[in-house]
């Protein structure tokens, strides 16, 4: 192509960049104009801007070939045209992806309002009482506060924990002699038949009359009733004692009840740090990902709003007759699906909102907000293999099995101690009285000791030895595969973070280019050289990419918390400080 050819070709497109600006200024400033309810953003400098801009992007001249801003002037264009030309915004995305990536806010000082009642039997009555109030912000470091204090299952560990307590001292109180004290009243007498003292009278007074046959039968019962006359036939009696018991050997069964109870307490205390550490990474899991759906809402209104200005576009050059009915329904049909994916965000945004309330367990009432910037989290320091390292030395779980699997050694012992000789000593004292009788109160004593061998007993004990055996053997079986989980997650978050780590850094550059091409696209739209599909995909990426970058920070956080999680007991996990 000659350069008269060029130069031509360069003419007719600085000519046309000008002609649809001038347009869409008059459209803009025409009373009958549909879009005068719309403000348009950003600026055209000037004419020569837009030329360059509008050359660079469609053909590259010469460096010989200058096209002078004084011959594209239309002769029937007044100056007050040109000032309202120079004045025309364009549209540019509403907000930055700084400000949509929301910086810290702050947060509430106190969030004592936000506990509970303190009746763990208590529900809501009146709607007015789980009807949600204002949101209020809350930190990171405040949300992981509230969820160990209101925690429910933390709460229900420390009361297992409180229980096995109790279990060890009542297993520990065998050590000691039993002390028992007794003492009883009783009463007794004759009820409808004839007493043993009317029996005997009876028999008296038959003796009397066999001996002496002239004795009459009268005389003979009166001398046999005063014979018995100081005898009753009721009791009175009081009696009472203490008796001393103690088991010199029980086969091992009470060392073994012991050392068991000691051994689950500790599971019980290690399965409320695995509570706690599982409560503070399920609180900062929600956090994140309520900060994930605040910022995706921020991210769709910006669609929104990029959206609504692209059907402004397309409606001014339609009716600057520049446009098409076509291109004013495809932004039509964008519009309404921003607005669609914005109503979904927003749902989901509610939901996380419910999530983290439920997770710290606050008021009824209370509506949360996050108020930390999203950023990342921190920097993980340990290498792979060290993390690894230190998590089989710090996690919890591993030392739960091994101290299930010293339950059952212990559970074995006292399963065979049934069929194993014991021994107990005894002693015992009373004192014995009969109000009713001419005697003095009476004591005694007693000292025994005592030896019980169960010989035989079906096999029950050796079953329940084998049952232990068995328990043993799980114990190990579950503290192999604990070892190749806790493996497995280590090595998943910490591959995650790093590969979110190198995302950010893509996923800025890919956001700050999207802009750039959504701006280009714009200005390539309204100077009639871009079509109405650049623009709708410069914004589906620009929008695309914001997404990227909010869910490479978001995912980078949760992947270093669950590294935390995963290594466990590291000073940034706080447990020196379990409650």
């Amino acid at each position: 192509m000659g350069k008269k050819s060029k130069f031509i070709q360069a003419a007719s497109i600085s000519t046309a960049v000008l002609l649809n600006t001038v347009t869409l200024a008059v459209a803009e400033n025409s009373p009958n104009s549909s879009s005068n309810n719309y403000q348009i953003s950003g600026k055209i400098k000037d004419s020569k801007l837009e030329k360059n801009q509008t050359l660079s992007s469609a053909t590259a001249l010469p460096s010989s070939i200058r096209v002078d801003e004084q011959n594209l002037q239309l002769s029937n264009f007044s100056e007050d045209t040109f000032s309202r030309l120079r004045s025309v915004e364009v549209a540019q995305s509403t907000d930055s992806t700084t400000d949509i990536i929301k910086p810290a806010q702050q947060s509430i000082p106190n969030t004592e309002k936000l506990n509970p009642s303190a009746n763990p039997l208590s529900f809501p009555t009146q709607p007015d009482e789980v009807e949600v109030d204002t949101q209020k912000p809350i930190t990171l470091e405040q949300a992981i506060e509230l969820s160990l204090k209101n925690n429910k299952e933390i709460e229900d560990a420390r009361i297992n924990v409180e229980r096995s307590e109790a279990v060890l001292r009542e297993n520990r109180a065998a050590l000691f002699p039993t002390l028992d004290l007794s003492s009883g009243l009783s009463y007794s007498n004759d009820a409808f038949l004839d007493s043993i003292i009317d029996q005997r009278i009876d028999d008296s007074v038959e003796d009397q009359l066999e001996a002496d046959p002239t004795l009459s039968e009268e005389e003979a019962r009166t001398r046999a009733e005063d014979s018995f006359t100081d005898s009753s036939s009721a009791d009175f009696t009081f009696n009472t004692g203490v008796t001393l018991n103690y088991n010199i050997y029980d086969g091992g069964n009470r060392g073994a009840s012991i050392r068991a109870a000691e051994k689950q307490l500790r599971s019980d205390e290690l399965n409320l740090e695995v509570i706690v550490e599982q409560t503070r990474f399920e609180t900062a899991d929600d956090y994140y990902d309520l900060q994930n759906d605040d910022a995706q809402v921020k991210i769709e209104e910006a669609a929104v709003e990029d959206a609504l200005q692209t059907l402004r576009d397309a409606q001014l050059l339609e009716k600057a007759g520049l446009g098409t009915r076509f291109d004013v329904l495809r932004a039509e049909v964008e519009l309404a699906q921003a607005r669609q994916r914005l109503s979904i965000a927003e749902a989901q945004q509610k939901i996380s909102r419910r999530q983290l309330a439920e997770t710290l367990s606050v008021a009824h009432n209370s509506e949360l907000a996050t108020a930390d910037a999203i950023e990342e989290a921190g920097t993980w320091e340990l290498s792979l293999p060290d993390s690894i390292v230190q998590a089989f030395k710090n996690r919890a779980e591993l030392e739960q099995f091994l101290l299930q699997r010293e339950i059952g050694e212990e559970q074995r012992t006292i399963a065979l101690s049934a069929i194993r000789p014991t021994v107990s000593a005894s002693a015992s004292y009373s004192l014995n009285d009969d109000f009713e009788d001419d005697f003095d109160i009476n004591d005694d004593y007693s000292v025994g000791l005592n030896i019980n061998w169960r010989l035989f007993d079906g096999g029950a004990a050796r079953s329940r030895a084998q049952q232990a055996e068995k328990d043993i053997e799980s114990a190990e079986t579950g503290f192999a595969n604990q070892r190749n989980l806790i493996r497995f997650g280590v090595e998943q978050a910490y591959f995650g973070l790093q590969a979110n780590k190198e995302n950010i850094g893509t996923a800025t550059k890919e956001v700050e280019l999207a802009e750039e091409s959504l701006r280009l696209a714009r200005l390539r739209f309204q100077a009639g050289v871009g079509t109405q599909t650049d623009v709708i995909d410069a914004q589906t990426q620009l929008t695309t990419a914001r997404g990227s970058l909010l869910t490479s920070i978001i995912e980078y956080n949760q992947s270093y918390i669950d590294l935390q999680r995963q290594v466990s007991n590291t000073p940034d996990n706080g447990l020196q400080d379990l409650p």
